[in-house]
């Protein structure tokens, strides 16, 4: 129970639920459960170029000879990519940082994989850098750090459209709404 509850999302009471749950489960389903936790853990990795969770390096995404190579779409996690890809509003490519500007939380900038953003755009290739953060007061102080970095650099810098709500997380906007907020970013002005 202990350690299922240092999942997110999980308290005591839905730790408690789970354990006795796997408790019941047939030696077979255990095994099976284990089993697939491990396979998870040692075939999935973060993408060399993106930061995105794959079993492939570089990612699928990265590798795709289709994807608009002059746009990068920047993240704070890896899961902020699945509802962004279901809206299939957005054909290029992703950064992701690994986390957003949190002191509170211990999350400083040295801990985000900004240097790595500026590398791929300092090679030249990328015009545009959507950024995709959440719109609460995290997700907004990142997005105006991650600004100010790029500041200097041949790159616009856009923000999603105010489709997706205030507060709210990426994880959970509907395709429509995600399509409509890529559709209608801005540039964000210093």
């Amino acid at each position: 129970m202990e350690l299922l509850s240092l999942m997110p999302g999980v308290g005591e009471k839905t730790a408690e639920r789970l354990a006795y749950h796997i408790l019941r489960l047939s030696n077979e389903e255990a095994q099976a459960l284990a089993d697939a936790i491990r396979e998870v853990k040692d075939k999935v990795k973060q993408c060399s170029v993106c930061y995105q969770f794959a079993e492939e390096d570089p990612c699928a995404i990265c590798k795709d000879p289709r994807r608009d190579r002059s746009i990068i779409c920047v993240v704070e996690q890896a899961r902020d990519i699945v509802p962004i890809e279901e809206s299939e509003g957005y054909r290029g490519l992703y950064h992701v940082l690994c986390g957003r500007l949190a002191p509170l939380e211990g999350m400083e900038p040295e801990d985000l994989t900004l240097e790595a953003l500026l590398r791929r755009v300092r090679a030249g290739e990328v015009r545009e850098v959507v950024l995709a953060t959440n719109p609460d007061m995290e997700g907004e102080a990142t997005a105006l750090y991650v600004r100010e970095a790029l500041e200097g650099l041949p790159v616009k810098v856009t923000r999603l459209a105010r489709g997706i709500p205030s507060g709210s997380q990426l994880e959970y906007a509907n395709p429509a709404i995600l399509a409509d907020a890529l559709a209608g970013r801005q540039e964000m002005k210093k």
